[in-house]
């Protein structure tokens, strides 16, 4: 059976225009010719056309794929064996330019300009997330304090950072040694702790008051990425992130006496401060 030269480039998802050039630089001659004068191609043809496209969809020149059908057993397998080589080495180099954009991506989104092994020394167990820290850019891009604390982190040194984490992993051990003797979160000892979080905050990175302090802490029980940055996956209790979320608010309750802003309950999530209710309501 033969098809015009329309029909083929519907069946091979070309153009009648590179079947043309196909044939000017005899690399696929159709086989017949209507009366009329048209090309026909057959179904040797096709099968040709189809190496052809597979050749070129290797990223063989139009030349090489003349002479690898010229004489397909001596020379196709070197030809694909140097394309694979050659193709392995592209795609090395561009794991490296993805490597090298994502790097350049997590500082713009996080702000901390070290370079992956002082991120190594420095943060240990704590990690960025890439997707939270676009979304959080996302959520927080016309916030004056997200656009300060993203400036002035991208000015801390590694000396700087190793202090930040110092005071966390400090901060870190005192909460952690509160929850597990079931203290309770609205009391004097979690609520300074609370306290020493927002102006640890404050300290390094934007002017955090309660109020805002308590939008930071939302995160805390809404999504585990954000909890992983203040508490790593090792060290965290049933409980804890609704715990400090209850500490932050009554924190900010506490500063915000004389002029209270009511804050609704995460969903779900019941109101006891205790530790004992927030693992009584998982």
């Amino acid at each position: 059976m033969s098809y015009t030269v329309g029909q083929v480039a519907g069946f091979a998802g070309v153009t009648v225009r590179t079947l043309h050039h196909y044939d000017r630089a005899g690399l696929l001659t159709p086989s017949e010719r209507s009366p009329g004068g048209y090309r026909l191609y057959g179904d040797t043809d096709l099968a040709r056309l189809q190496q052809v496209l597979f050749y070129r969809e290797l990223g063989f020149a139009l030349d090489e794929i003349a002479e690898i059908l010229a004489d397909p057993q001596a020379d196709a397998l070197d030809q694909l064996r140097a394309r694979h080589q050659g193709l392995r080495e592209q795609i090395g180099k561009l794991e490296r330019l993805v490597e090298v954009a994502e790097r350049a991506m997590e500082v713009q989104r996080t702000g901390v300009r070290l370079t992956p092994r002082e991120r190594f020394e420095v943060f240990g167990e704590i990690s960025f997330d890439l997707s939270y820290a676009t979304e959080a850019e996302l959520k927080w891009q016309d916030s004056a304090g997200h656009r300060q604390a993203m400036a002035r982190a991208a000015e801390h040194s590694k000396e700087d950072w190793a202090r930040i984490m110092r005071e966390a992993a400090a901060w870190r051990a005192e909460v952690l040694a509160a929850f597990d003797a079931d203290k309770p979160a609205d009391g004097p000892v979690v609520r300074a702790l609370a306290e020493r979080h927002r102006q640890h905050i404050g300290r390094w990175f934007t002017d955090c008051p309660p109020a805002m302090h308590l939008r930071i802490a939302d995160d805390f029980v809404a999504d585990p990425r954000a909890f992983a940055l203040l508490v790593p996956p090792a060290q965290q209790r049933p409980g804890l992130a609704r715990y400090l979320w209850q500490a932050v608010r009554a924190n900010a309750v506490e500063h915000e006496s004389a002029n209270p802003q009511p804050h609704p309950e995460p969903e779900g999530e019941s109101g006891s401060p205790s530790r004992s209710s927030a693992e009584g309501s998982r």
